[in-house]
């Protein structure tokens, strides 16, 4: 099944599954290797590894283009890519749209914070008008040129307006065709289970670790209804947890030797970037093989 569809059916099954954030190629080879169904490219995290910076609008669109193509040339799982506010207004979004839509995005992600948004997992969010909103998700749904890519409409009024205007919102981006809702930054379990009974569409819910929504088991969550649990910047923060402890022992002992508790084994590197296949391919092409 193409990815784009496949995507689709996952979303209509309400199951909650697992959806793990990367945040460049090789975590998206990761995340592929360990046999999830679909990888989402985290703006927060593309901003924070690749540019060094907090989740604050840095990234721009050329930026987000390049990474997702290297993603989709990297893995074959569905690939739903994070465009935080589409980069402007709803003909921003329409350009914005067309163009990751080129580089392989099966899905694409459009909020409605007032720019330079801010990490839902922050303080001091605002919105943009409802109507501004409704016009991106518009804009966003006329822009794809296949008709299975799928537009993630994020909303982040919780946080400023409360859980009845996000609901508010979420149901007039349906309405606008949006495939697939996200209201960020729930605090509440209460309202967390009221959401999937007030919204008629697949939904998303972001895990923050060490943010602002409380935990819950994904499958508990796919029994309430949602479609997909993220977790976009599990992997990030994993990777930083390693870094130090591998780098912080060799400060201390002078010496970092090829322990698994400590370094993934250089074979596995090479297994993962598949330098396996490229030796192939080179011994094919320098004998004239077929």
């Amino acid at each position: 099944m193409p990815p784009k569809r496949a995507l689709r059916a996952l979303a209509e099954r309400r199951q909650g599954l697992i959806l793990p954030g990367a945040f460049n190629a090789l975590s998206a080879r990761v995340i592929e290797s360990l046999g999830y169904p679909a990888v989402y490219l985290t703006g927060a995290g593309l901003s924070n590894m690749a540019l060094g910076l907090p989740d604050l609008g840095f990234v721009g669109l050329s930026e987000l283009a390049e990474h997702t193509a290297r993603l989709r040339d990297a893995v074959e799982l569905p690939l739903i890519v994070d465009a935080d506010t589409g980069f402007g207004n709803a003909l921003n979004v329409r350009h914005a749209v067309r163009v990751l839509e080129r580089c392989g995005a099966d899905a694409i992600q459009i909020e409605d914070q007032v720019a330079p948004k801010r990490c839902g997992h922050f303080s001091g969010q605002e919105v943009i008008p409802l109507d501004e909103a409704v016009a991106k998700i518009r804009a966003a749904v006329d822009a794809r040129r296949d008709p299975d890519l799928m537009v993630v409409a994020r909303t982040d009024a919780a946080a400023s307006l409360g859980f009845e205007a996000a609901v508010e919102r979420a149901q007039r981006f349906a309405e606008a065709g949006a495939d697939l809702l996200f209201v960020e930054a729930l605090t509440r379990s209460d309202d967390i289970a009221r959401l999937p009974t007030l919204v008629d569409k697949p939904l998303l819910i972001n895990l923050v670790l060490g943010g602002k929504t409380p935990l819950q088991r994904a499958d508990a969550l796919g029994a309430q209804g949602y479609s997909f649990v993220l977790y976009a910047n599990a992997a990030l923060q994993s990777a930083l947890l390693g870094m130090r402890r591998a780098l912080g022992a060799l400060q201390a002992e002078g010496l970092l030797a090829e322990d698994p508790e400590r370094v993934a084994p250089f074979l596995e590197r090479q297994a993962l970037v598949g330098k396996p296949a490229w030796d192939a391919l080179a011994e094919r092409y320098a004998t004239g093989g077929a």
